[in-house]
């Protein structure tokens, strides 16, 4: 019984591992050393960061004194937000980076974006989540015998190199509460 438990045990552990990283990473615009504003260098800011599709952008600003606009690459190269594909307004504005592709931020307040308050972001493809043959092959978790039921198969972790998002580690620790009160009527 004591074995089978800790088997059970490292599963939570494991899956709550792989949950934790399998959601992109957030990066504040602008951050550590700006946000939103009109003093980020924000080319410079990008250049040091590689985007990749799962990753999302937050962008923290004072409401009302800016704004957040998507747009075309021909709206960012004018600084018009006549037509955004999107425009946020709350100060604390989340957009998700689904896809890979260069996705183009301004803010709509007028002489802002002429100031330097424009973002071209280029998104990768996530990394695959395939074999890779130059990793080593992850080990095993052992398992106890049972006398009965269906097996779990642990996948491999992610190796995107991106940090998680403190969603997914929420979700594998939640998921591993769960395994550990199953394991008492186990």
């Amino acid at each position: 019984m004591a074995s089978s438990s800790r088997a059970v045990l490292l599963l939570a552990v494991a899956m709550a591992a792989v949950l934790g990283t399998a959601h992109g990473a957030s990066y504040t615009v602008g951050a550590p050393a700006g946000s939103w504003d009109l003093r980020t260098n924000y080319a410079n800011w990008a250049s040091s960061i590689t985007f990749r599709a799962g990753d999302q952008l937050v962008f923290k600003y004072t409401r009302g004194a800016h704004d957040v606009l998507e747009v075309s690459k021909a709206d960012y190269d004018s600084c018009s937000g006549s037509s955004p594909i999107a425009s946020f307004q709350t100060g604390d504005d989340t957009v998700p980076l689904r896809d890979a592709g260069t996705r183009y931020f301004i803010c709509g307040v007028p002489g802002h974006c002429v100031a330097g308050m424009k973002l071209a972001v280029k998104v990768e493809a996530a990394a695959s989540t395939g074999p890779n043959p130059a990793a080593p092959s992850p080990m095993p978790v052992a398992m106890a015998p049972r006398a009965a039921g269906p097996s779990v198969a642990v996948p491999p972790s992610s190796t995107s190199g991106a940090s998680a998002g403190g969603v997914g580690s929420l979700a594998g620790l939640g998921l591993a509460a769960v395994v550990a009160g199953l394991m008492t009527f186990y």
